[in-house]
């Protein structure tokens, strides 16, 4: 895969929505393992967004782990500060099945059978609020 490349705005936008996040993933003396890159995918599918967090000391090291990373995920590098590293990658389009898109409307029918049906916006009718007169003489007297 290739890493995805984002505009100035783009990142940004992304650099605020991550920085309330923690880091999801922290590597270990391993480095980057296979089991530690699915563990990233899964992470990216399952958030968009994520941190990341590297132990190594060297920052020439750091720097081509993290472009590793990126272009194995075909993500985004949006911020790298000292041994974080935040991606993004866009969720996967996910069909929306036809069975949830008629749910409703046959929950709706089968009601109506039953002469539950919900009633609609405009038949519902608005009750006045009462309120309570006031005591004559006002306060702390």
């Amino acid at each position: 895969m290739v890493e995805l490349i984002l505009s100035r705005d783009e990142r940004l936008d992304l650099r605020g929505r991550a920085h309330h996040l923690n880091p999801v993933v922290l590597l270990g003396a391993a480095g980057l393992s296979d089991a530690v890159i699915k563990e990233i995918d899964r992470a990216l599918n399952a958030h968009e967004l994520i941190k990341i967090r590297v132990p190594a000391d060297d920052r020439e090291s750091r720097d081509a782990m993290f472009a590793e990373l990126a272009a194995r995920l075909g993500a985004a590098r949006v911020q790298m500060i000292g041994k974080l590293l935040v991606l993004y990658r866009p969720k996967p389009d996910e069909p929306v099945a036809a069975d949830k898109r008629q749910a409703p409307a046959k929950r709706n029918e089968r009601a109506a059978r039953v002469g539950r049906a919900k009633p609609q916006r405009d038949e519902i009718r608005r009750t006045e609020r009462r309120v309570a007169p006031r005591r004559a003489g006002g306060r702390g007297r």
